[in-house]
């Protein structure tokens, strides 16, 4: 591994900078239009050889970012997925490439119709600060194998990831290839007006609103990767520690700072205190203690910290139950951002960790009766980016997924849906629109162009005017059963 050291950047990109990249990109890619196989292949390539060689000061850079974030999960959540998009990209791109045949109408023949898959231009992506690596590496990997040119808009919390990644494309890129903006709000702001030829955004639903707001005024398709609150049914009958467990990994790592978390857990009435003990034996099991404990991330800025300290004490006034999860009964004084994770009994739709997503370790647990309950209250609010169903019956899992909207699902299991390569990936009304990974990803960002192609021998004529002969009322007869 090369040792980077990390610091933050010396200077965040200004607008009349970014302005001057785009335009280097649009010419760029105006003089050379269609990437083949051999050079898409060789920028994946590049790509992949950059992230592996830095993996260590990428690691150190986010745990700085976070004061706090766990090594494991930065591989197993930013680092391990960028590379398996990539490795999937090389695996399958002659295929992607390659144009697609489709059928002719007998009226039409002799003729051939395919589609093919032209490079969009230049794609913008816009990165939040929970997973900055896997959710720059992702889109950036997808536009790469569509044949495109790139520019990210990093986050302005994670400041030292964000010029390492700048580092780390400015050494392996041209920037009329790829390259990575840093700065404010005000940056991301601009970035979202520039005339992109496709702006993928992942972030909270609000925002979302804005940049699809500014893309619409130079008609920019967007792929927008929002969030909400991403439910969990448990069922009458799976074993209540499966499900306890299985729900402190996902709502525990990176703690609860991800946008497919578990927000809330919809818990047949009698089952609710089972399901707590279950799910507080679990948690000491995998932390047994949090505030020195390398393995449990830090909230990711002060701002966040107090916001989810808010969204406690309103639901404690408004008469919830809290129950801390914190093994070690330690103390978690000023010089920490160590949040422990937080139950939430009687939760209701007046308090506030009810009313937004919480993105944070704390989560309420919503008494039904029964599953036709659990579904009715999913459908009753906006569309979540993830449902996590808890059962093993079958009959009841087609009712759920039948039943119910959402981006993704995972049965009996919590976010790892997201890294399944053969899958896309996306939301669904308030959670978003579009998809990408794999195959998704190359489609959103390419042009699928239909082509219908005849040659020397033409039959069209027989239907030029005049109109109202024998052999037009011979068609007509023929082809309108």
């Amino acid at each position: 591994m090369v040792a980077t050291v990390i610091a933050l950047p010396e200077k965040n990109t200004d607008i009349k900078q970014m302005h001057t990249r785009f335009k280097a990109q649009k010419d760029a890619f105006n003089n050379a239009v269609f990437p083949e196989y051999q050079v898409r292949r060789e920028r994946l390539l590049k790509l992949k050889s950059a992230l592996l060689r830095q993996q260590d000061a990428i690691v150190e850079a986010i745990n700085l970012d976070f004061a706090g974030r766990s090594a494991d999960e930065t591989l197993l959540a930013d680092i391990m997925p960028s590379i398996q998009a990539i490795n999937y990209a090389l695996k399958n791109l002659k295929g992607w490439m390659k144009p697609k045949s489709r059928r002719v109408h007998a009226l039409f023949m002799p003729a051939r119709n395919h589609l093919m898959y032209q490079p969009l231009g230049v794609i913008g992506i816009i990165v939040p600060w929970n997973y900055p690596i896997n959710l720059a590496i992702g889109p950036l990997t997808g536009a790469l194998a569509a044949g495109n040119r790139a520019m990210l808009k990093m986050s302005e919390f994670t400041p030292r990831t964000s010029g390492l990644l700048q580092k780390i494309i400015a050494e392996t890129f041209t920037p009329d290839l790829v390259t990575v903006i840093t700065g404010e709000a005000d940056i991301a702001a601009e970035f979202s007006t520039l005339p992109f030829d496709h702006l993928l955004f992942t972030g909270s639903t609000n925002v979302g609103r804005h940049v699809m707001k500014a893309a619409a005024e130079n008609l920019t398709p967007v792929t927008l990767e929002l969030g909400g609150k991403s439910p969990a049914i448990i069922s009458s009958d799976v074993p209540i520690a499966d499900a306890a467990t299985r729900l402190v990994f996902g709502k525990s790592f990176n703690a609860g700072q991800t946008c497919i978390a578990p927000d809330y857990v919809l818990c047949p009435e009698e089952r609710i205190a089972p399901f707590v003990e279950a799910f507080s034996a679990a948690f000491e099991k995998m932390y047994p203690s949090i505030k020195d404990n390398s393995d449990y991330t830090s909230i990711i800025n002060d701002r966040q910290y107090r916001r989810l300290q808010d969204y406690l004490s309103d639901a404690q006034a408004k008469g919830a139950t809290l129950i801390q999860l914190n093994p070690a009964n330690e103390v978690f004084d000023r010089g920490t951002r160590k949040l422990p994770l937080t139950l939430v009994l009687n939760a209701t739709d007046k308090m506030k960790l009810m009313q937004e997503e919480i993105f944070g370790p704390i989560l309420p647990i919503v008494a039904t009766q029964g599953l036709d309950q659990a579904l009715s209250y999913v459908k009753e609010r906006p569309r979540p980016l993830a449902l996590y169903f808890f059962g093993y019956n079958k009959a009841q899992q087609k009712k759920v997924l039948q039943q119910s909207h959402s981006g993704g699902v995972s049965l009996n299991d919590t976010l790892v849906h997201f890294a399944q390569d053969d899958m896309p990936f996306g939301g669904v009304g308030d959670s978003g629109m579009g998809h990408y990974h794999g195959h998704e990803g190359f489609l959103t960002f390419s042009n699928v162009k239909g082509v219908h192609a005849k040659q020397r021998l033409y039959t069209g004529s027989v239907i030029f005017p005049p109109h109202g002969t024998v052999l037009h009322q011979i068609i007509y007869k023929v082809f309108n059963r």
